[in-house]
């Protein structure tokens, strides 16, 4: 199985920003973690602060990998683009989010993308992307 983890703006800086809302562990440390647990499985990492960049990737990966893990951060709330090229392709995408963004400000109760997402997971902190790899793995 090949599974393409994405992250969008602001999701480099994981470790460092915010630490009361998304934890003081980086990515980078978290996905090696993944990576040796799910050792029989593929799974390539795409970061990116630019939309098209992350609309490339969907692109590029989307008619080839099992899975998409997507974490659009913001984007999530104002990408009608992002939606589109999830729904352009063929590959199922799941939306995650570290934090339980119902929590949050009201604007970011509204997503663009998760009506045409598999599923959504919300709220489980970095487990949020396992949880999505557990959902691609038993689905």
């Amino acid at each position: 199985m090949n599974i393409l983890i994405i992250n969008g703006p602001n999701l480099n800086l994981l470790g460092v920003r915010e630490p009361d809302t998304y934890g003081n562990q980086s990515f980078d440390d978290y996905l090696f973690i993944l990576q040796e647990k799910y050792s029989k499985t593929k799974i390539d990492y795409f970061q990116s602060n630019i939309e098209g960049e992350i609309i490339n990737k969907i692109h590029e990966f989307g008619f080839s990998a099992d899975g998409i893990v997507l974490n659009a951060g913001a984007y999530t709330h104002t990408s009608v683009a992002l939606a589109d090229a999830i729904s352009a392709v063929e590959t199922p995408v799941i939306e995650v989010h570290i934090s339980n963004v119902y929590k949050r400000e009201k604007f970011r109760h509204h997503s663009f993308l998760s009506p045409v997402c598999r599923g959504v997971i919300s709220g489980f902190g970095m487990n949020s992307y396992r949880l999505a790899i557990e959902a691609f793995l038993n689905y």
